[in-house]
């Protein structure tokens, strides 16, 4: 909330119809929004703020619903997770899949709604130059390097891997889900001990005998967030008080406070909702439904993806235990491509800020593209089941 409302108020209109408005060649519009998610391991509700954004500040509908969709579909973090866990080949139909289904949502959007957008465009053109920039194009620049490292480090996320080791002198790498007072809940990653790969189970404290975390580069940033957070933190508030006027971070605050209202009670809502309809819907459920390589199936998984919300990172390991209990290759690749770019909440935001017209268009495209590459996918690699 705080980088949107800093990008209405700090980033210049023509920085942004230069490289994504109408002045802007197509072909870099399209590429730079499709690629500006990269770096920010954020879920759909997170990129909203920006996307409003940037739409408010006179980008194109086609490079903003491009950026939408691509920003949290594809990040460094989630795709490397994709690979690693499900597999190379799933993890780069991911990451191609969210590039082009960006770029190709993002060019029908514009192509939809082309009278409405030239009008929109021709207000924005039409208004005055802002005064000249109080600052040099680094020390902005880095102003939003500093807050987005900021959003990066606090909600970095942790797979949750762990050594469980019984009293029995067994041992197991296992995920923990959560730790209550007397007992761990985990799930397994490997098929081990008659247990099978996404199956959760319930350990008493009194049969533990050790929980020894799993060290890879992503724990030891984790371990650390706070303390890089924190740094980032201090940096923002030294920029803030060396380089900005008070008129300026008074005009920032109202601008964060606006969209405030417009989003906090859609996502809090949406979250809320989705909640009760995962405890309806329990994942063998689900998988039930998308257990072959056809057009129903792939069509529910786009649809649930759609709905669901899932947080940054945790598509990985919920998919990981629908395959496991049965979900066909084809509706696994639908749910990633429409999983992380959607969820209930982020759809009635998407309403408020583009009207109901357009968020229908955007959300039906999503479904579509998601289901039709899910089929290709089963096709070429899973058969129709």
């Amino acid at each position: 909330l705080f980088i949107a409302g800093a990008i209405a108020t700090f980033l210049s209109k023509e920085a942004v119809l230069r490289h994504l408005g109408p002045k802007a060649r197509k072909l870099e519009a399209y590429l730079v929004a499709s690629v500006a998610g990269t770096v920010l391991a954020v879920c759909s509700c997170s990129v909203l703020p920006m996307f409003t954004g940037i739409y408010q500040v006179g980008a194109g509908l086609g490079p903003a619903t491009t950026f939408l969709y691509s920003g949290p579909a594809l990040n460094v973090m989630a795709i490397f997770l994709t690979a690693r866990v499900l597999g190379f080949t799933l993890g780069l139909w991911r990451a191609v899949g969210a590039i082009v289904f960006g770029i190709v949502i993002g060019l029908i959007m514009a192509r939809l709604f082309r009278s409405e957008e030239q009008v929109r465009e021709e207000i924005a053109l039409a208004l005055p130059d802002p005064p000249p920039a109080r600052r040099k194009a680094w020390q902005t620049g880095t102003y939003f390097a500093a807050m987005m490292l900021f959003l990066v480090f606090s909600d970095w996320y942790n797979p949750g891997n762990v050594i469980l080791r019984l009293q029995d002198g067994s041992s197991f790498q296992v995920v923990l889900l959560q730790e209550r007072r007397d007992d761990l809940v985990v799930q397994f990653e490997q098929p081990v001990a008659g247990y099978r790969t996404g199956d959760r189970v319930t350990f008493p404290k009194t049969e533990i005998a050790a929980l020894e975390p799993v060290r890879t580069w992503v724990t030891v940033v984790y371990e650390i967030k706070w303390y890089l957070a924190g740094l980032v933190g201090l940096a923002v508030l030294w920029i803030v008080w060396r380089w900005f006027e008070r008129d300026e971070l008074r005009l920032w605050m109202t601008n964060t406070w606006e969209f405030t209202k417009l989003l906090v009670p859609l996502l809090f809502g949406g979250v809320f909702a989705v909640g009760f309809i995962g405890e309806l819907l329990p994942q063998e459920q689900v998988a039930a439904w998308v257990g072959k390589n056809d057009l129903s199936a792939t069509l529910i998984a786009a649809v649930v993806g759609c709905l669901f919300y899932f947080a940054t990172l945790t598509e990985v390991p919920i998919l990981q235990a629908l395959i496991q209990r049965g979900m066909a290759e084809g509706p696994a690749l639908a749910l990633l491509l429409a999983g992380p770019a959607l969820s209930l909440p982020s759809i009635l935001v998407i309403r408020s800020v583009l009207g109901t017209k357009k968020a229908f268009a955007f959300v039906l495209l999503v479904v579509i593209m998601a289901t039709v590459t899910g089929l290709i996918y089963g096709l070429l690699y899973g058969g129709v089941g």
